[in-house]
């Protein structure tokens, strides 16, 4: 059997010259510059940026800050209604006691109730001096009288010059006079030329007279020719005189004709009649502002006399007597001293509060509305309570801080300054265990905790050492300068505490350290 022949001039290199290889096709050089050059730059720059990556924010700018812890207080938790500790107090108001000022100044002519006295609202508490508002209230009664007369004489006169508006008979009367004026004169001159010619006859007559005496000189007595020259200078006195006449007739009816004219004129318009009752209702309106004004001073006067017995305001108690007869009260208004128009103190025996001495270490465990247990010696019962607040009011020589109860049922004869023991009961608690366990509470200085449009926050430091914005959501205060924090923040959380006005959520940020004054300023 033949065997196969193997070529082996398949597995020679090409060892041909430059010249030969120049020959090859583009696409194979091309693989060739990628293989030997791109794919090893590729590669160097992917490492590169995995470096970069790795590195992360390391090479970005940071803002350095000091930071503070939270401060978590452990408590006992006990069983609800388990006492927590005693605290002594006092009982007060709540929230003060009621003064019961006089309401106008003067000195106190009697006091109408004993300390601890009850009173319904409205009682008498004290009697002032009164004789001068007495005097004062009848002045203001008899000017009041005085202006209530002014007005019904303004009325008066109203009612006048309407009735003058509505029916000027008055100027009818004038009217009417001027009209029988002017008849009468148009019948003198119409009666004139008819008096002429007689007086023309007369005259006439008269002068034949005369000279048929004077012709007969001789035959008649002097006396007679007399008698005839006087008729005959008689008779001419009277036609001149009803010559002359007859023109001031003419004048005479002119001027009636125009005085009718203008009083029926004057009657169309009534300007007089309107004008006085234009005033007149100004009178009224005038004289109605003075009667009311008048009313206004009656009342006050009226409301000073009242002033004069002081009253209670509420019903209750009173508490203590701050004012005795004969002493002086100023009004509230014209006060300089606060207190010195109060008279008596009161107070509501439904509202009465404790305000116990709580120890500063003992603070932590009152929480608001817990129940407390109040003791006196003025009641065989224990008396209930609940914690209203934790005030700011704190004692350094007791090393204690005031904390306020409210009286749930007082009894009659529980009332303020009375010293009692208040008993601080365990509150309740939501737990499955009635064992007794710790209680880690959450406080954070309030300086820190920043409100902005209702959302309440503050910042933090995460495990990335980056700045965060956590919302929180806060509880009462314990007095010294922290808040508590039902929500929002682990006990593990560290709070910034420098300036944040730059912070950004997410910022990369340096720890400097712990702030020593935990945040506060």
């Amino acid at each position: 059997m033949e065997k196969a022949s193997l070529d082996l001039n398949k597995l020679a290199l090409d060892r041909a010259p430059e010249s030969r290889q120049a020959n090859r096709s583009p696409i194979a050089q091309r693989r060739r510059w990628v293989v030997r050059y791109a794919l090893p730059l590729l590669i160097l720059f992917g490492f590169a940026a995995l470096v970069i990556l790795a590195a992360g924010r390391q090479f970005l700018p940071t803002k350095g800050v000091s930071v503070v812890p939270v401060v978590v207080k452990r408590g006992e938790v006990t069983k609800s209604g388990e006492t927590l500790f005693q605290a002594p107090g006092w009982i007060e108001p709540r929230p003060t006691a009621i003064g019961v000022a006089a309401m106008t100044p003067g000195v106190i002519e009697e006091l109408l109730v004993v300390a601890g006295q009850k009173l319904h609202r409205g009682d008498p508490v004290a009697r002032l001096v009164s004789i001068d508002a007495e005097l004062a209230v009848q002045q203001a009664r008899n000017g009041l009288a005085i202006r209530e007369g002014e007005l019904k004489r303004a009325n008066a006169e109203l009612a006048a010059a309407r009735v003058r508006l509505e029916h000027p008979v008055h100027l009818q009367v004038q009217l009417a006079e001027a009209l029988g004026a002017l008849a009468r004169a148009e019948t003198e001159l119409a009666k004139v030329p008819f008096l002429i010619q007689a007086a023309e006859f007369d005259v006439s007559y008269a002068r034949k007279q005369m000279e048929n005496k004077r012709a007969a000189s001789g035959a008649i007595p002097e006396s007679a020719i007399a008698l005839a020259e006087k008729n005959y200078a008689v008779a001419m006195a009277n036609l001149q005189e009803l010559q002359q006449r007859q023109p001031n007739l003419e004048r005479e009816v002119s001027a009636l004709d125009a005085k009718v004219e203008a009083t029926r004129r004057q009657l169309e318009l009534l300007v007089d009649e309107t004008r006085q009752l234009l005033e007149a209702e100004a009178k009224v309106q005038a004289a109605e502002a003075l009667r009311d004004e008048a009313t206004l001073q009656l009342r006050l006067a009226e409301l000073a006399l009242d002033r004069t017995v002081v009253r209670a305001p509420i019903e209750g108690r009173v508490l203590r007597l701050v004012a005795a007869p004969g002493v002086r009260v100023t009004a509230p208004e014209g006060a300089t001293v606060q207190g010195v128009g109060t008279v008596i103190e009161m107070f509501d025996p439904n509202r009465l509060q404790v305000r116990a001495d709580v120890r500063l270490e003992d603070v932590p465990l009152v929480v608001p509305g817990q129940p407390v247990a109040i003791e006196t010696a003025s009641s065989p019962d224990v008396i209930r309570g609940r914690v209203l607040q934790i005030t700011s009011e704190a004692n350094i020589q007791k090393n204690t801080l005031e904390v306020k109860v409210e009286l749930l049922s007082a009894p009659p004869m529980v009332s303020p300054e009375m010293l009692v023991t208040a008993t601080f009961l365990a509150p309740d608690v939501e737990s499955t265990s009635d064992e007794v366990g710790e209680l880690e509470r959450i406080f954070v200085p309030a300086s820190l905790v920043q409100t902005v449009e209702n959302e309440v926050y503050v910042w933090i430091v995460d495990v990335k050492s980056t700045a965060r914005r956590r919302p929180i959501q806060t509880g009462k205060g314990s007095g010294d300068g922290l808040v508590e924090i039902k929500s929002g923040l682990q006990v593990t959380d560290k709070l910034i505490s420098s300036e944040t006005t730059e912070l950004r959520d997410g910022m990369r940020i340096t720890i400097l350290g712990d702030d020593p004054k935990l945040g506060v300023n």
